[in-house]
């Protein structure tokens, strides 16, 4: 006998908990929201910066049946990555490199993609409907689903906060073109609070609820493929791929608690690795380090060129001997920020170097380095 809607809906979100999420719920997808609009205008004003994938896909990210037109419901669920200390605590420790927390442990996407299809394979089972299965690969705009599921509300940093959960989890979302009982949306929690914009080194939120992503650290350091620009390097601090300031501000994460899922613990080397034992890494050894993680996929170049800006902002001199051998690195994305760290931390021996190497026979590209690096 066919299970009623309720039951059908009770019985999902168990099987989602089963799976090892922490949250599940459900909203419809084939309704109208405005959350289109905001990117729409988000991009006009270019603030996706060098993303140029939001702007290819922009008519389709604009709403659920855009992409597929079949999609009626969203079973949306969350999985708890919350670190077991203060991110922030480690941002003092100017000799390592702070990477996010999402990025220290397992890549979360074959994880959650795995088990999001075995939720996929019960809807399927159950209802007869089709089903198709996202984690943040898609152009499918994940947060306000979550929202109009009652996962939790998109904060004035733009994203995800859970009463329960606080801003430390993962979404995963299984489409279907079952017709789901859906969940009553979370409503806005966030009150007069501004701990997350007033936080934030570079400022990047214009206005509560927008964010410009070129002026954010976590744009600049995993999706900017150029040089760091100038103004935001100082604020970078030791922040070597990603940025989790405005979420550890916010309150509700006195709610929140450490991740319980193993493949999701920081790896001990990543919690707060060395800036010198890093900036040596060639591309094997980035490659090998990095196997599993998120942060390979920014690769050898952009990690490294983000290595020298925390070298550079280390304040550290005994820092020197990691900078000299990346100033005649194969990149010129490396050398360039090479060239900023020397000055920073050495402004006498930079000065030296650069007349040296003016006095020489460099090529015009690093005598440019040298000019525009520093």
């Amino acid at each position: 006998m066919a299970e009623t809607p309720a039951a059908l809906e009770s019985t999902l979100k168990a099987a989602a908990r089963a799976l090892g999420f922490d949250a599940a719920g459900i909203a419809r997808a084939d309704e109208a929201w405005e959350a289109g609009a905001r990117l729409a205008e988000f991009v006009a004003k270019g603030r996706h910066g060098e993303m140029r994938w939001m702007e290819d896909t922009l008519a389709r990210r604009s709403a659920p049946t855009a992409m597929w037109p079949e999609a009626r419901a969203a079973l949306v669920v969350a999985m708890n990555y919350g670190p077991d200390h203060n991110p922030l605590d480690t941002l003092t420790q100017r000799q390592t490199g702070n990477i996010s927390v999402y990025a220290r442990g397992r890549d979360y996407h074959d994880l959650i993609k795995s088990r999001l299809k075995q939720l996929a394979g019960e809807i399927a089972a159950l209802t007869g409907a089709d089903v198709k299965v996202f984690v943040d690969t898609a152009p499918l705009m994940e947060k306000p689903l979550a929202q109009k599921a009652g996962l939790g509300w998109q904060g004035k940093h733009t994203n995800l906060v859970s009463r329960d959960l606080g801003s430390w989890f993962f979404l995963g979302i299984v489409l279907t073109s079952a017709a789901l009982v859906p969940d009553a949306p979370e409503a806005d929690h966030c009150g007069s609070c501004r701990a997350c914009l007033d936080i934030c080194p570079t400022a990047a939120f214009p206005a509560p609820y927008q964010l410009d992503a070129r002026r954010c650290i976590s744009y600049l350091t995993i999706e900017h493929a150029g040089p760091i620009p100038r103004e935001f390097r100082a604020a970078m601090g030791n922040r070597i791929y990603g940025c989790d300031d405005c979420l550890a501000a916010c309150p509700w994460n006195k709610f929140a608690a450490a991740a319980s899922e193993s493949a999701l613990f920081a790896r001990a080397e990543l919690k707060t690795p060395g800036l010198v034992e890093l900036a040596a890494l060639d591309d094997a050894s980035f490659r090998e380090i990095f196997s599993g993680s998120p942060v390979k996929r920014t690769g050898r170049e952009r990690f490294v060129r983000n290595v020298c800006i925390a070298l550079g902002n280390s304040g550290n001199p005994e820092l020197l001997p990691a900078v000299w051998p990346l100033l005649d690195d194969a990149s010129p994305l490396v050398r360039g920020a090479a060239v900023w760290a020397l000055a920073r931390l050495d402004a006498a021996g930079f000065a030296e170097e650069k007349a040296r190497r003016r006095a020489s026979e460099h090529d015009s590209t690093v005598t440019e380095e040298w000019d525009l690096g520093a």
